[in-house]
């Protein structure tokens, strides 16, 4: 059997927006620049809307990590923030430095501290998710914390028809785009086929959500314990 051997396969936005349209029954011939002006707020507006999905992006997920000051409790996060995921704190204790994991906690929570400007060893943080989002950490660094790294997950890179730039999507997320592009290009140029396309693309989201996830040993301990005397 002889294949390509090759793994290149990264249309354009603009090569998926002619698809979409395709399946909408609009021939490439008859696409203009109103069609496409509509295709690329479509296109992030649906990234947008799959950022604020149940579950994490994972080709979306990076590490960040901030220098903490000692007395300093909030702290800056990019605007381009989604969810701030795992967190850990670097301790020195003047030899080595040593990873320590961090909990979140609720906005409630963190104002039921009667005392959150106390200083000592940080074990929970607050995303406060503003337009300029922020974390804020309790108790406040008191000097043994070098730094603060965090997982994250930030939106999607835009969607540019200029250029033959490509989405920001792995290889088995095209069909759900391009699904769900053709689906919202129904609702303003073919309503009549808006409600099988929608079908459509919820089918192709879920197939691609299927495999969006982290590969990762699970394990149930049932405890006996309580069925023995001593």
């Amino acid at each position: 059997m002889s294949t390509s051997g090759t793994y290149n396969f990264a249309p354009t936005l603009g090569e998926l927006t002619i698809y979409a349209f395709g399946l909408i029954g609009i021939r490439p011939t008859a696409l203009l620049h109103e069609h496409m002006e509509g295709a690329r707020m479509a296109a992030n507006l649906l990234l947008g809307r799959w950022s604020s999905m149940p579950g994490v992006n994972t080709w979306q997920v990076d590490l960040q990590t901030v220098d903490l000051v000692p007395g300093t409790a909030t702290y800056s996060v990019p605007a381009n923030t989604i969810a701030m995921l795992d967190a850990y704190v670097s301790v020195s204790n003047g030899v080595e430095t040593i990873n320590r994991l961090i909990l979140p906690i609720s906005r409630s929570e963190y104002a039921s501290y009667p005392q959150p400007n106390q200083q000592g060893s940080v074990t929970v943080f607050w995303f406060d998710k503003l337009l300029s989002p922020t974390f804020t950490l309790y108790l406040v660094p008191d000097g043994t914390q070098a730094s603060l790294s965090y997982y994250r997950v930030r939106q999607s890179q835009d969607s540019v028809l200029s250029g033959g730039l490509s989405v920001e999507l792995p290889v088995y997320w095209l069909e759900a785009f391009a699904m769900g592009l053709a689906a919202r290009l129904a609702m303003q140029w073919k309503p009549e086929m808006a409600v099988a396309l929608k079908a459509a693309a919820d089918e192709a989201y879920s197939i691609a959500a299927d495999q969006n996830t982290e590969t990762q040993q699970f394990y149930i301990s049932p405890m006996v314990s309580g069925y023995w005397r001593a």
